[in-house]
């Protein structure tokens, strides 16, 4: 946790009047299940120029509070009570003619999937066309054409005349979401309501984006509305926090005093469950027991009581009240985490949660798979009629061991290629040179047959959980199917071993007769975990096993994955983007970048003194949960995106974005070699502590 001095909170005096203020509000969504009530009495202010953040777990009612602001309710929803002002007037009672002229003119929404919320069947241009002109009557295409190529210039679009032109589905991830901004910027409102703006997007265009809405707030003299629950986002660019369970605020403060103090106990159990690049990878992470309320018919009391290990019968029978304990920090606690906490009786609860030693690790030293020089080509249909099909260069001539009973990460932003090594590693694609050595048998060229007897040794977890399980078939169904499958073992010995790993993975035996859709997220990925332990595999594939879950759930499936790791015997390597868990889950790193391996080494190494540019542009860009670096904090470690794989550049691919790049790097690709025992970098400068390597 940071030690920030709250003395580094920004004064309230740099910002201007209140903008928006919302008192005691009150939501009720109408389903099938009864009356859900998803933000109850929640009051927030927000003045210009301030970016407040909405910080928790999924249900807590962050974004249902900031879709209440301009009813973008789903159905069967209503504000039911409470007041909304905007700029001095009230949106409960405004009629809808008139909350449309607000949206997207004084208030603007940036949605956390661009991709459902952008018209696939539509250009760019077309789409930011039409929003200017609903609420620019009058103008004509000329200047809605003008306005909208000038607009994607602010979001740093690259070629944004060009981009007028695209679909959505021609962007990569990083621009459709900067398209998305621009409509939302179209008109310069002045509140900006962003929910969850960078939570599908690699780290390097995370905080491009983060940057950069920070800019255009200066710029354009906006208030944002930051919600997410990521809390090195919240420490870099919110001014005030308010953190919300329960559908309730139960803490709010300036950024930096949340930081040095927090005291409700869900906002310290929140920062205790988060992995950053100094948790010591032998102990298990903090996590929070239990799921969050289902907001149905609640009795008085603290909402997080079931779940807090300092819940007393005050707690379990009144709802606490919100004091204020320091001028703009208030919180609802009957038992507040004390202000100094040296000595303190109760600090050592949270800490047991950290205590317990894991299995060592690290690997038996003896190779299980290897990667020989594999190289994945896709042809693509040429956009261009008549003309030959493209060559998409997925994976170009990569190399690797993997060592039996280590866990081996794998990073790089989207488009590296890192999906694609996983999947020729466990069979699902075939490559289209090289070989994959399991047990020292290569097993890329094997018949149907073969490849069905060898995925008993390799397996899969797929990123979306709830993609990848059949909604029509029960948990236990799932879980026995590979079984099935393979035809082992009779109904009963199946039945069996599907509630052994539901007992494994930490689920209840009655989810053995439930759907996977009725199960949260967390609960999902156990699901997956257990169907890919069935066949008692020796290599699991895990691709971005946790990215779309809240940070206490993460918390929990990592240590769920070591413990299973240890009494499973089991080989991982993990495919991430995360770099704050790889440094925390894995023995070893690989860093690809466009199809190639760029550097390979022990994780704590890889951290602590990158080699190649580009690994130290990612770390550089990993959110830091502690506001008093914020002033400090470089800008984004990487400019621009990832080209593209159909047309990739000459000699180090890396070239086109490497601040160190010279005609050397143009000319000739470089090798990975060992640079420092077994770290091994592909870079003519490789850097060292002290800078770029001198030759």
């Amino acid at each position: 946790m940071s030690t920030t001095s709250p003395a580094t909170a920004a004064p309230s005096s740099q910002y201007g009047e209140t903008v928006l203020s919302i008192r005691d509000l009150q939501v009720e969504i109408r389903t099938h299940n009864g009356v859900v009530r998803p933000v109850d009495g929640v009051t927030l202010s927000v003045r210009a120029g301030e970016t407040v953040g909405l910080v928790g777990e999924s249900g807590s009612g962050k974004t249902m509070t900031g879709m209440s602001v301009l009813q973008l309710l789903p159905p069967g929803g209503s504000v039911v009570g409470g007041s909304i002002e905007f700029d001095g007037r009230e949106l409960t009672t405004m009629t809808a003619p008139e909350l449309r002229r607000l949206r997207g003119n004084d208030i603007a929404v940036v949605f956390q999937d661009p991709m459902t919320s952008l018209n696939p069947t539509r250009t760019i241009g077309s789409q930011l066309r039409e929003a200017y002109r609903i609420h620019r009557p009058g103008t004509s295409v000329a200047e809605a054409n003008r306005r909208a190529e000038e607009v994607l210039s602010l979001v740093r679009m690259p070629r944004p005349k060009e981009r007028l032109r695209d679909y959505p589905h021609q962007l990569s991830g990083g621009m459709r979401q900067r398209a998305m901004i621009a409509i939302a910027l179209l008109c310069e409102p002045r509140l900006l309501i962003a929910d969850e703006p960078t939570t599908a997007l690699d780290v390097s265009i995370q905080a491009q984006i983060l940057e950069l809405l920070d800019e255009l707030k200066t710029r354009l003299g906006m208030s944002i509305i930051l919600v997410t629950h990521d809390l090195g986002v919240i420490a870099g660019h919110a001014d005030k926090v308010a953190v919300m369970y329960g559908g309730r605020i139960v803490e709010e403060a300036p950024t930096a005093d949340l930081f040095a103090a927090p005291r409700h106990r869900y906002t310290q159990a929140l920062f205790e469950s988060m992995p950053t690049m100094e948790l010591d990878s032998n102990r298990a992470l903090a996590s929070i027991p239990g799921l969050p309320p289902q907001l149905i018919d609640l009795p008085p009391m603290c909402r997080f009581a079931p779940r807090c290990r300092f819940a007393s019968d005050a707690c379990r029978t009144e709802n606490p009240e919100s004091i204020e304990v320091a001028p703009g920090h208030t919180h609802a606690c009957f038992h507040p985490r004390p202000v100094d906490i040296d000595g303190a009786e109760d600090e050592h609860l949270y800490a047991e949660l950290r205590e317990e030693d894991l299995a060592p690790r690290g690997g038996t030293g003896r190779t299980l798979v290897t990667l020989d020089q594999v190289e994945k080509q896709y042809r693509i249909k040429n956009p261009q009629m008549f003309k030959p099909r493209r060559i998409l260069h997925a994976v170009s001539k990569v190399s690797l061991d993997v060592i039996e009973g280590e866990t081996l990460g794998i990073v790089g932003e989207s488009g590296s290629g890192k999906t694609t090594v996983g999947r020729m590693l466990v069979g699902l694609e075939t490559p289209t040179s090289g070989a994959v050595m399991f047990d020292g048998r290569d097993i890329s060229r094997l018949t149907p047959s073969g490849k069905r007897s060898r995925s008993s040794d390799l397996q899969l977890m797929f990123q979306d959980s709830a993609a990848a399980l059949d909604p029509r078939m029960n948990v236990a169904d799932l879980i026995a199917e590979p079984l099935a499958a393979q035809h082992i073992g009779s109904r009963s010995e199946r039945r069996a071993k599907v509630m052994e790993l539901i007992d494994a993975v930490g689920l209840p035996r009655t989810a053995a007769v439930r759907r996977a859709y009725e199960f949260s997220g967390g609960q999902r990925q156990r699901i997956a975990m257990a169907r890919a332990l069935v066949l008692r595999p020796k290599v699991v594939v895990a691709d971005e096993p946790v990215s779309a879950l809240d940070v206490s759930i993460q918390a929990q499936i990592l240590n769920l994955m070591r413990s299973l790791q240890a009494a499973f015997s089991l080989t991982y390597v993990v495919i991430s983007h995360d770099l704050s868990l790889l440094r925390y889950l894995s023995d070893r790193i690989g860093v690809m970048y466009l199809g190639k391996l760029v550097e390979l080494g022990p994780s704590a190494e890889v951290y602590a003194a990158p080699r190649h540019p580009y690994t130290a542009g990612l770390i550089a860009s990993v959110p830091i949960p502690d506001p008093g670096l914020r002033d400090q904090k470089q800008k984004a470690g990487l400019a621009g995106e990832i080209a593209s794989a159909i047309d990739p550049p000459s000699g180090c691919r890396f070239r086109t974005r490497c601040p160190l790049a010279t005609e050397l790097c143009a000319r000739e690709e470089p090798a990975l070699v060992l640079r420092d025992g077994p770290h091994a970098v592909a870079c003519h400068y490789p850097l060292t502590t002290d800078g770029p390597a001198k030759e």
